[in-house]
């Protein structure tokens, strides 16, 4: 994650810091005297939330409002806050002008409490203003005479209730936004850019799926990607991985070996996982969940790991959520010989992947459940379900829309794929996935061009057409008209003297001439 704050005066200085995951945060404010202690080419440290969607490959750049609250409460008081605005008509000051970055107090409530209000008050992101200084910040913690301080500044986790929550937020350290809040109150309008970027070193994006076989979060994306992989092709390399967790670090294998967890763990207490409805007695356990990642990792590494695809493995995955994926049938054979059926998987295949990997008995090592432990460690995984493009984890709800907009944004700059180009931003996301082209136009329900002229054409056929028929029944009732008055009042002569009834003139049409020479 990239932080950068500049600030304007008589000049223009920028301040930067590198940390992960990569957005970049500028803010500028409007003095004729800056204090020098702003300026930090280090750059300021702060946190991101894990959860909100942030724009990745885009930015966000507006006006900064301190809200001078904690945002607990869900009717946001608008008209508070610095700088001050003008008074209305009403006399009551102005709100926030839309849109905007809101900048809250730390503390009273969860972050996800506070994000979400802010969100509902019209912000476009959310600053967390800490209120508890480092206890390795002498200074802050002198300056502010407080006797609690925090060892490490705190994760911005989702509370379980954030998946309403669009808007992207940071928590920015006390030290750093107490300098931050002093010139909002002084009246002086800051505008911050949050911007988010990818690692786009080539042609081809590389990204990961951390789940587990029984989380419940990740089944929608696992159920509907498959198309976005299937179009993506050569230009992504996909990897799932099956989060696994270490028995013998969590005290699971005994002394003696003896697994001490029970039906949580496979190889005598090795390789465990959570028991999804918490019952040790009946439904899944622990350990069906581990046999069930190591069959989807043996799967991947025969059907999917040469072309970084792997269309059998989205099959035999969307078949076992299809088929198996309960209490009775979760840990049945015959169900998954079934899904390996469907998609199209030779059993005696994976069988022996299985099995030549080390199994699931004794008290033996398996090499790919190693391997998985290994690489969430040097990852850093701690939250399931995670993305991961370029080896950037994405934050926000794990959904196709939100990954395949990551992925298009993590290419070298004119290396994207058509794919990306046509159907980012798409109203008809799946549309467009299937058949290669946005058939809806782009830019928030508008029409395409094709649609538009196609419209413009049709539209001037039929004016034109119902002003050819204007002008030829306006015509035959003139006639009509011309006809009544000769057959009334002009008796007319023929050219050998015959005078003739003035209806045999209007039956001809008017061809004789009521003019004779």
């Amino acid at each position: 994650m990239n932080f950068s704050l500049s600030t304007a005066s008589s000049l223009k200085k920028n301040i930067s810091l590198f940390t992960y995951p990569v957005p970049r945060l500028s803010i500028i404010s409007q003095l004729s005297k800056v204090p020098q202690t702003l300026f930090r080419p280090e750059g300021y440290d702060h946190r991101e939330a894990l959860f909100g969607v942030p724009p990745y490959g885009g930015a966000i750049a507006q006006s900064v409002y301190y809200a001078d609250s904690d945002l607990c409460d869900p009717t946001v008081d608008t008209r508070k806050g610095y700088p001050i605005r003008s008074k209305d008509s009403s006399g009551k000051m102005e709100p926030w002008p839309s849109p905007f970055i809101l900048m809250v107090d730390r503390g009273g409530c969860s972050f996800v409490q506070k994000v979400r209000n802010a969100q509902k008050a019209g912000a476009a992101g959310a600053i967390i203003a800490d209120n508890t200084c480092l206890c390795s910040d002498k200074n802050c913690v002198s300056a502010n005479g407080q006797a609690v301080c925090q060892p490490a500044e705190p994760i911005m986790a989702d509370d379980g209730s954030g998946g309403d929550v669009s808007i992207p937020s940071f928590l920015m350290f006390k030290v750093d936004a107490d300098q931050v809040k002093a010139e909002l109150k002084a009246n002086h309008m800051v505008q911050i850019e949050m911007q988010w970027a990818l690692p786009s070193p080539d042609d081809r994006v590389e990204y990961d799926l951390w789940t587990t076989p029984s989380d419940p979060v990740s089944k929608d994306f696992q159920k509907n990607f498959k198309p976005v992989a299937q179009a993506l092709g050569s230009h992504a390399y996909f990897t799932p991985h099956m989060y696994i967790y270490d028995g013998i670090k969590s005290n699971c294998q005994g002394f003696d070996g003896e697994n001490m967890c029970f039906n949580l763990c496979t190889n005598n207490g090795r390789y465990c996982a959570t028991d999804p409805d918490n019952d040790l007695d009946h439904g899944i356990s622990g350990a069906d969940v581990v046999k069930e990642s190591l069959r989807r990792i043996c799967i991947w590494k025969h059907y999917g790991e040469t072309d970084g695809v792997g269309t059998e493995w989205w099959d035999y995955v969307s078949q076992f959520l299809e088929r198996c994926d309960n209490p009775d049938f979760f840990a049945n054979e015959d169900c998954a010989k079934d899904c390996y059926k469907h998609a199209k998987i030779k059993e005696d295949v994976i069988d022996r992947c299985m099995r030549d990997s080390g199994g699931l008995e004794k008290d033996t090592a398996n090499t790919f459940l190693d391997l998985e432990m290994q690489a969430q460690v040097s990852r850093g995984v701690v939250i399931l379900p995670t993305a991961f493009v370029n080896t950037i984890a994405l934050r926000g709800g794990l959904t196709t829309a939100t990954v395949f907009t990551g992925i298009c944004n993590g290419y070298l700059e004119g290396t994207e794929p058509k794919i990306c180009t046509e159907c980012q931003g798409c109203p008809d996301f799946d549309g467009c996935i299937t058949s290669g082209r946005c058939h809806g136009g782009k830019g928030g329900g508008g029409v395409s061009k094709n649609t538009f002229m196609g419209s413009i054409l049709l539209l001037s056929c039929v004016f034109g057409a119902a002003a050819f028929w204007h002008y030829r029944k306006t015509r035959e009732d003139m006639r009509e008209q011309v006809r009544g008055i000769l057959a009334e009042y002009m008796p007319l002569e023929g050219d050998d003297g015959h005078v003739g009834s003035p209806m045999d003139f209007a039956r001809r049409g008017g061809t004789e001439h009521l003019m004779m020479s």
